[in-house]
């Protein structure tokens, strides 16, 4: 008998009548059918593009084409088991292996790659479970089958120690080109300058065969997107009722006149005005979801401590744009894979810890295209808290990686800084600079320094405490003790 050998690309299959069959939609966004085609075609391929692209689509279609069972590698569990069961919802075998998975479940997926041909075709794992014996050898009997039909890396900037999320358990993912030559890998971020693009590329071993590798990078500029930084100070205070003000607007001006006939026409809320807020504190995503409810707005607090089952009400209903549940107050988990296209607004309640944490958190609003508003609140206190609680992460002794991956967060949140800082040129500009293009957007007025630069430079200086305060305080030791319960 001749040895196995993996399937041909299954390209001549219909790519159009599959994504409406499975995935009920009608056309690809621009490049999506190039990622794709690559994919079947049995490239390795690298994608870097923005939040709003669509990425998940691009290894989800081809594993529905392509003979075999694609394993895709992710840092998150929200993200993992919300795909999957939209994945399920579509009547694709999907299954995701973590720490939540069922002993009942965990069994069947191991029964059904022992097999060496699995019905699964999509299989969800994190990092740290690649790292497994157990699961490597149930591996390795797929591959002996030509089963394994390509691994797919989520979140791939993870793999680099110059990335702002440098995960260890991410690294030791160059064990599948070593065990599995003649897969395709598929990487896939949202977030990677050139050196990180770089990293991950040798590290998973694809530039051994650049003849094999395809790169899509799309820009970063998200045009329909308005990016602004209010300031404000400790003393002013000033953020909640700023906010407040902000979103009442918004509700009068959806309530009067031709705007409001439109509104009732289309049989919607004024009030339904779906949006996210980011902090930093689980407390203080709790304290300012009440305190909005109090004043009559639909919000609800969502962070890792909160029950499974709250979560999954809270986003079905925020999905569904249920009355009462018109905001999300989030810790920085929130969001990834979602898949809610009409997010309106999106406000930084603090200062991120990265400039790529911002532009992915910023990046959920917007994605139908329609025109949407973010918004940093920025204080020279928030940034000397959290910088000294950057600095006081010390990596170990001889720990080489770690003090990398130390600068690179560092850097990352000075150009933060310096981004919340400038009053002298547009924002989607200095996004492109961030991410290594050269080309300067067109901003038409969606920054708050086109609309207004002599107004923005007024603001920056009545807004901030000054720096020789922020110098006192701190050598005051004022901002050791600050902070809070932090996490997702």
């Amino acid at each position: 008998m001749p040895p196995l050998r993996r399937s041909e690309s299954r390209s001549f299959q219909d790519i159009d009548f599959t994504l409406k069959k499975q995935f009920d939609k009608d056309k690809l966004r621009p490049f999506q059918r190039e990622i794709i085609q690559a994919a079947l075609d049995g490239n390795d391929v690298f994608v870097q593009a923005a939040t709003s692209f669509g990425k998940s689509l691009c290894f989800q279609l081809p594993a529905v084409i392509d003979r075999g069972i694609t394993i895709v590698v992710s840092p998150l569990l929200s993200l993992m088991m919300n795909q999957v069961e939209a994945l399920r919802a579509a009547n694709v075998d999907a299954h995701t292996l973590n720490g939540n998975t069922t002993p009942e479940e965990r069994e069947y997926i191991y029964r059904d790659l022992a097999t060496g041909h699995p019905r699964a075709r999509l299989l969800y794992v994190t990092p740290e479970l690649c790292a497994g014996k157990f699961f490597r050898e149930r591996l390795e009997l797929v591959d002996e089958q030509k089963e394994l039909a390509r691994i797919a890396i989520d979140e791939a900037h993870c793999i680099s120690e110059w990335g702002h999320d440098f995960r260890k358990d991410f690294k030791r993912l160059s064990w599948f080109r070593e065990s599995f030559p003649d897969v395709p890998i598929m990487c896939l971020t949202a977030t990677a300058n050139a050196q990180v693009r770089q990293d991950v590329v040798s590290t998973l071993g694809l530039d051994k065969t650049p003849e094999r590798l395809r790169t899509f990078t799309t820009t970063a500029h998200r045009p329909n997107l308005h990016l602004e930084v209010r300031f404000t100070s400790d003393q002013a205070d000033d953020r909640y009722d700023d906010f407040v003000s902000w979103l009442k607007g918004v509700y009068a001006r959806r309530s009067a006149g031709d705007r409001r006939a439109e509104i009732d026409a289309q049989h919607e809320r004024v009030e339904s005005v779906p949006g996210i807020i980011y902090t930093i504190r689980r407390e203080e995503c709790e304290m300012l979801a009440h305190a909005l409810q109090h004043h009559g707005i639909g919000a609800r607090p969502f962070h890792a401590k909160l029950s499974k089952e709250a979560k999954e009400a809270t986003l079905a209903k925020w999905i569904a744009n249920k009355p009462g549940y018109d905001i999300i107050v989030a810790t920085t988990a929130f969001g990834m894979g979602i898949d809610k296209d009409n997010v309106r607004f999106v406000v930084h309640w603090r200062l991120p810890k990265s400039f790529e944490g911002y532009y992915q958190e910023a990046g959920r609003a917007g994605r139908d295209g329609n025109a949407s508003l973010c918004f940093l609140y920025y204080s020279r206190e928030d940034m000397a808290t959290a910088r000294l609680r950057l600095e006081r992460d010390v990596p170990k002794p001889k720990d080489d990686e770690a003090v990398r991956n130390k600068k690179a967060r560092l850097e990352s949140f000075d150009r933060l800084v310096a981004y919340c800082e400038d009053t002298a040129s547009c924002r989607h500009a200095a996004i492109c600079k961030y991410f290594g293009e050269e080309k300067v957007p067109e901003c038409d007025y969606a920054c708050d320094w086109h609309k207004d630069p002599a107004g923005l430079k007024r603001r920056m200086a009545q807004g901030l405490a000054s720096e020789e305060y922020i110098g006192t305080q701190m050598a005051q030791g004022m901002f050791d003790g600050a902070g809070g319960e932090y996490g997702d």
